[in-house]
């Protein structure tokens, strides 16, 4: 009988411990539920379009054909997101309008699509968006700066020898040039459909129900690539030319040698955030300024990673709603850093540091002598028929910034030739002009300046 009490409690203790080790697994469990967070997402995937949707696509497979093509091509249509879900807008919408096939429905469309609208599916994208240069800071040059909006119409519209600004010819440098790149403010007519070819337009496009931005300018419609956006050829639309001949810049540094001759084997599809050194092995413009690289995660916000504000008449660096420069700064170091050694990576930091103090040394310096002309009354009205401040203007704005911006992005033709070298031959000849004002006490009769400016 002793044993067998001895077994019995055996068993009593065993099933006692089985029973506190189940209700301690138990507890973790409800714990783990509290406080581990769930590692996947809940997707719910509907296949096909919305009667609606299946209606547009038809009649427009007939209209415009190659925009459905093109749809056809891209992840949007893969995800089942149509015409009808970006295009179509409420009754009460500033921009609502019907074409020939919704006409008479209770279906409002806009042919117009802003980073509003991008935003119902990409908040994250936008947000960092309009934090950017490339949002409302893009288009106030056409929309409130005054001196531009003179440029705009008055001079190279041709008001200064009588075209009016009731006339359309007029406003051909703004919708041709200008509002192509940074964007403008889109009028309406009574039909709610655009006027006065405001629309199409850039980057920073403002439109009537107050949204800023045009997505498509980088991510093309209708296919939306994200592989013809992170090619540098999306930023060359704008990026070029003799005032920011960024793209020029770029195919002459090592980076754009690179891309020129292995590019087309690069894999340019990876995931945001996955698009890493080994799909490429040299790095575009979206790279450095807006991928996810190493440990840094994508942003649309290009002023994040930026220290100097290269664009204006004298550099600084980036605070405000320019961005934070000495956060930027950091920021571009280490996108180097996946492919640099400290070493270089400190020399090609210097070099601009010391490019951007040179130029300004010379902008500076032209700022003295201007004012010092003007406490005298010896700087003419019109800056565009006075040779100074004629000279004075392509000193920053051409020169200028291809010398600031090809030491940025290692293009020394452009830092040198197009760069430094015209710098101090444009300073010279405002020397001279600064020399003859202040000697004779007069601004001579004709401008010396008789082209359009050092190219």
């Amino acid at each position: 009988m002793k044993g067998l009490f001895g077994k019995l409690g055996i068993v009593c203790m065993t099933a006692c411990c089985l029973a506190l080790i189940a209700d301690a697994a138990v507890a973790q469990e409800q714990a783990q539920k509290q406080t581990t967070p769930k590692l996947h997402k809940e997707l719910v995937i509907k296949r096909g379009v919305s009667p609606e949707a299946a209606r547009c696509i038809e009649c427009h497979s007939k209209k415009t054909p190659g925009i459905v093509d093109s749809w056809k091509l891209g992840k949007m249509a893969h995800a089942a997101v149509s015409c009808y879900d970006c295009h179509v807008v409420e009754k009460s919408s500033p921009m609502a309008s019907q074409c020939s096939g919704i006409r008479g429905s209770n279906i409002y469309i806009s042919p117009m699509v802003s980073s509003k609208v991008c935003s119902r599916c990409h908040p994250q994208e936008v947000e960092q968006f309009l934090k950017s240069g490339h949002a409302k800071l893009a288009s106030a040059p056409v929309v409130d700066n005054k001196k531009m909006i003179n440029l705009i119409y008055h001079l190279e519209g041709a008001g200064f020898i009588g075209n009016q600004k009731t006339n359309p010819s007029n406003w051909a440098s703004r919708q041709a040039g200008c509002q192509m790149c940074h964007g403008g403010q889109v009028e309406l007519g009574p039909d709610h459909k655009p006027i006065k070819n405001t629309w199409p337009g850039g980057v920073g496009t403002r439109y009537p129900d107050g949204s800023i931005g045009t997505c498509t300018v980088c991510h093309t419609r209708h296919q939306f690539s994200v592989t013809e956006a992170r090619k540098p050829e999306a930023c060359a639309s704008c990026h070029l030319g003799p005032d920011h001949p960024d793209i020029e810049i770029y195919m002459e540094s090592k980076h754009g040698q690179i891309f020129a001759t292995h590019g087309e084997d690069w894999e340019w599809d990876s995931s945001p955030d996955a698009w890493q050194p080994g799909d490429y092995t040299a790095p575009t413009c979206a790279t450095c300024h807006m991928s996810g690289i190493g440990d840094l995660t994508t942003t649309h916000n290009i002023n994040e990673r930026l220290k100097w504000d290269l664009v204006h008449k004298k550099s600084v660096i980036r605070s405000g709603e320019r961005g934070d420069g000495e956060k930027g700064a950091k920021l571009m170091r280490q996108v180097c850093a996946n492919c640099h050694g400290p070493t270089q990576i400190n020399k090609e930091i210097n070099t601009l540091d010391d490019a951007v103090a040179l130029y300004n040394i010379y902008w500076d310096g032209a700022v003295k002598m201007k004012k010092e002309l003007a406490a005298k009354g010896l700087l003419g009205k019109d800056p565009w028929k006075d040779g100074f401040q004629e000279l004075m203007y392509y000193l920053w704005h051409h020169t200028g910034r291809r010398a600031r911006q090809g030491a940025a992005m290692n293009g020394p033709d452009y830092a040198h030739w197009h760069g430094f070298f015209q710098i101090f031959q444009v300073y010279k000849d405002l020397q001279q002009i600064y020399d003859w004002r202040m000697k004779n006490n007069k601004i001579e009769d004709l401008s010396t300046v008789m082209s359009s400016g050092p190219l």
